[in-house]
């Protein structure tokens, strides 16, 4: 077993999977508050296909980033896009700090909720609590930080296959009703890209999990996997948020609720702790983008990065700036927020990658063929 996860097979098929899903479920997904908002309010029919094809999008666009990454050797996020846009890359880097503060928010709004209901601490012990964790995170920088998004995603597996099983289990009639009524509301798709578009949006911040591919196949392969382990939870949670609809629809943080009206009281205190471990390795992975971004720069203009202090110091500041966001409430901020970012990103990411991007991959194995 521990010589598979020291295995470059686990670094290059599991690892960049694991690490996104790690990101992702701590912006909003973890709380299921994503889920609810980009798919169960389409029906339960509707958010499925929605969810069907985020899964297309994700895998299109993180099997394309990685090869993309590797075919020109760009492990940040500055230099990934400045091959993509040319000058134009700084359109990514205006919207991605301004994401980022956004995700940060999010977590640092919700870090406070988990810890002050669940077990009664005054709301900023979560966000200094927070602030410490990730800032020993980003003190010892790209190696660390994946490891640990990775041992700790498969606990998140754990815990929320646990809630599944119990909520199939025990109120699986009530599933079935919906599934019977086929209900699909419509936006159902605008709604699915969308999501896609604003979760792939950090991919570029995860550069550093891409740096082991050595072949065209490893970096596509990696990417459908990747999007599978970060959509197969999501598909889970649309299906078992039909056990308490309409009512989950108006919940800041579903699972949580969830859990509570069902009366899962242990797995409900394990969830609080997976959830507010997955905030801190969210913030932690993101940072790191941030991080490689500000260290390929100052290697190309003085020879030598940021120390690991000064790293962790910005750590702090992006969560302190964060923080202050948070005021607005985590539904606000995933409603509109991201619902708004998602537009930027498409039209500066996805697109070009599916275009610019797809050419120059091609024309490249072209060269190579000929």
């Amino acid at each position: 077993m521990f010589d598979f996860l020291n295995s470059r097979t686990f670094k290059i098929y599991v690892v960049p999977g694991a690490v996104f899903q790690s990101v992702m479920v701590g912006g909003g997904y973890g709380t299921g508050r994503e889920i609810v908002e980009y798919f169960t309010s389409y029906g339960f029919l509707g958010g499925l296909y929605g969810l069907a094809l985020a899964f297309v999008t994700l895998a299109l666009v993180l099997s394309l980033t990685f090869e993309f990454a590797r075919l020109f050797a760009v492990y940040d996020y500055r230099n990934f896009f400045k091959q993509l846009l040319g000058r134009g890359w700084i359109l990514y880097e205006i919207l991605i700090i301004i994401s980022f503060l956004l995700v940060l928010a999010v977590l640092a709004s919700a870090a406070g909720n988990i810890l002050r209901d669940n077990f009664g601490l005054p709301y900023g012990v979560g966000l200094l609590v927070m602030l410490l964790v990730v800032g020993v995170l980003t003190f010892y920088g790209r190696d660390v930080i994946a490891r640990v998004l990775t041992f700790w995603s498969f606990f998140l597996y754990a815990v929320f296959f646990t809630f599944f099983i119990i909520v199939f289990t025990y109120e699986w009639p009530l599933i079935a009703a919906s599934f019977h009524s086929a209900q699909v509301l419509d936006g159902w798709w605008l709604s699915g890209l969308k999501y896609a578009s604003y979760n792939v949006a950090a991919v570029p911040l995860l550069l550093y999990v891409a740096r082991g591919f050595e072949t065209r196949e490893e970096a596509m392969q990696s990417g459908v996997i990747a999007a599978a382990i970060a959509i197969v939870p999501a598909l889970l949670f649309q299906i078992a948020f039909f056990a308490a609809y309409p009512d989950i629809l108006g919940q800041a943080i579903p699972v949580y609720w969830m859990m509570g009206k069902l009366g899962m009281g242990v797995l409900l205190v394990v969830y609080s702790v997976m959830l507010f471990g997955t905030f801190i390795e969210t913030g932690a992975g993101l940072l790191q983008g941030i991080n490689e971004r500000i260290d390929a720069y100052l290697m190309e203009k003085r020879g030598n990065s940021l120390s690991g202090i000064a790293h962790a110091l910005l750590a702090v500041f992006a969560i302190i700036v964060s923080a202050v966001l948070s005021i607005w409430g985590i539904t606000n901020l995933i409603a509109q927020g991201y619902g708004t970012m998602a537009w930027g990103f498409l039209a500066v990411y996805v697109v070009p990658l599916l275009t610019i991007g797809l050419y120059r991959i091609a024309k490249s194995e072209k060269n190579e063929n000929t």
